[in-house]
């Protein structure tokens, strides 16, 4: 499973601290042995169509016992079906030996499919399905009937009240035609009900047994993940070793999510333990076609899942000296901030890339805070958000009445943004509409994703300005128009299969990592909320 590097890396530096798994940059060691993972995987028929559908892969560069160098390869869960191949390291715990207890209550809970695949399809319950069904339809149908017979009724007889003098006979027979009319309802009530609940009685005889079969299955199925997880162990650099279960009781306070432990990054620093290797720098990246919500590119680095991995990261990697997540530019000198405006109710400022809008847990202080401190005023409160690696125009309230009316004029959409970035690429479209509705995407955080069931709407106009050459590469200056300010909406619309299909360049989390992601926010205009003024500001983009 060790592979020794095919070209000379005599000349590479090798790395002094483990890279952090959720934030990093791929050693040149990481992205050789990426090369070479390519050339083993095309060298495969079978594989390499299956690599196609796309797959995330990762390798670990380590060194041996005798301080040589090589690298560990694997991919997240099966690959063809299988979770072992010769080229790659095997899985954590083989729960696919079908000898195995694993196997052995899988198929268990498969045959209680069956039996409640067979009971759905049997006559006897679709007989009484449709019956209850029937019932309650046609009951429905009387009932209506009826009130609208009562309510064309009382029509009449209020018509004959105003049209003039009623004998007392008239009046009593009017009086007596409404209160027969309202016992034959509730007759035809408690009738209905007698039917639909002796049509129920016959079908919960087949409801029953499918609850029992289902409860059976989910405590099953509850009992087998716990069995798994508390037999699914891990170690870490110190020699310790955990299962899944307590590890991600004392980290999170939960039970570990379906397919925890299968991802690639654990698979490798198991069998580096194992075997005496010491991690030295790892990569995950993705090959082949991206799946239909979230955004992978083939080639493309990403960070090991969060929802997932995190807590057995957090576990496996204690006793190496790992880097702390990259924060590359954080401004404390507020002094260097670019103030466009300002009056006493809102400031509009020009915020540079790699710095937070808001206070968060990594990067360093923030733009709302550099405010506050500059103005002497906690009040402060930045009305809208940009990516911490999103660069220009924001706006600032004073105070928290300033604040509420900016806020119900980006409500109300009317503030106006445009924002410029450099493609990764050219666009087969010049100009158009981007409509994708964008979801959280809860196992990578802070990714987004396409999501059309559950997705907020999110739409975006743009324009393909020209074309440029970057680093060898030919690029496209895009204009970009956000008509809603979803989180990543602008990455996402760029980099996503279905939007313009070219991430941003220096796009880490959608695309590949650069020297910053050439994104700026240009211009804002807006009414003022108090004066009625229209204001109107624009920031160059440093990369233009």
């Amino acid at each position: 499973m060790l592979h020794r590097f095919s070209d000379d890396i005599s000349s590479v530096e090798i790395p002094g601290r483990f890279n952090n798994p959720f934030h990093y940059r791929p050693h040149p060691l990481c992205v050789a042995a990426v090369e070479e993972v390519r050339r083993s995987l095309n060298a495969d028929d079978t594989l390499r169509t299956e690599v196609a559908k796309g797959k995330m892969f990762g390798v670990l560069v380590v060194r041996d016992k005798k301080g040589e160098i090589g690298y560990l390869a694997a991919f997240s869960g099966l690959l063809a079906g299988r979770n072992e191949h010769p080229f790659f390291v095997p899985a954590v715990y083989d729960m696919l030996s079908p000898d195995g207890y694993f196997k052995r209550e899988e198929l268990e809970i498969s045959n209680i499919n069956e039996e409640i695949r067979a009971l759905l399809a049997s006559d006897g319950y679709i007989a009484a399905k449709a019956a209850y069904d029937e019932s309650v339809e046609r009951c429905a149908g009387e009932i209506e009937a009826m009130r609208k017979s009562m309510h064309d009724c009382k029509l009449l007889r209020d018509a004959k009240r105003c049209a003039g003098q009623l004998s007392p006979e008239e009046s009593a027979a009017l009086i007596a035609e409404s209160q027969y009319q309202k016992a034959e309802l509730k007759r035809l009530q408690k009738g209905c009900k007698e039917k639909i609940a002796e049509c129920a009685a016959a079908l919960n005889i087949f409801t029953e047994k499918l609850n029992a079969f289902k409860e059976e299955r989910r405590r099953r199925s509850a009992a087998l993940q716990e069995w798994l997880f508390k037999e699914f162990a891990v170690l870490n650099a110190n020699g310790e070793r955990r299962n899944l279960f307590d590890i991600f009781l004392e980290y999170r306070g939960i039970i570990p999510p379906a397919g925890a432990g299968e991802c690639a990054a654990p698979k490798l620093l198991q069998y580096a333990y194992l075997y005496n290797l010491r991690p030295l720098a790892m990569a995950e990246f993705w090959l082949g076609e991206s799946p239909v919500g979230e955004v992978r590119r083939d080639g493309c680095y990403y960070g090991s899942c969060k929802g997932k991995c995190e807590p057995i990261l957090d576990f496996m990697l204690r006793g190496l000296n790992v880097e702390n997540a990259l924060s590359d530019i954080t401004a404390a000198d507020d002094t260097k901030l670019d103030i466009l405006f300002e009056d006493d109710r809102y400031i509009v400022v020009n915020k540079p890339f790699g710095m937070l809008s808001v206070p968060g847990k990594v990067g360093g202080l923030s733009l709302q805070e550099l405010l506050c401190r500059r103005y002497n005023n906690e009040n402060i409160k930045v009305a809208h958000r940009l990516d911490m690696a999103t660069s220009g125009l924001l706006v600032a309230a004073k105070d928290g009445d300033g604040y509420k009316r900016i806020q119900a004029l980006f409500a109300e959409r009317k503030v106006n943004k445009i924002y410029y970035a450099l493609l990764d690429g050219v666009p087969s479209v010049a100009d158009g509409e981007i409509s994708l509705p964008l979801s959280a995407d809860y196992m990578n955080r802070p990714r987004q994703m396409v999501d059309f069931e559950s997705g907020s709407s999110a739409v975006t106009q743009y324009r393909i300005l020209s074309t440029r050459p970057y680093k060898g590469r030919e690029c496209a200056l895009a204009e970009l128009q956000p008509h809603t300010g979803r989180t990543h909406q602008l990455r996402v619309h760029c980099s996503h299969r279905l939007g313009l299909d070219t991430p941003i360049v220096g796009d880490e989390l959608y695309g590949k990592a650069d020297e910053r992601l050439f994104l700026h926010a240009s211009h804002l205009s807006f009414v003022h909320p108090y004066t009625g003024e229209n204001l109107s500001f624009d920031s160059p983009a440093e990369f233009l």
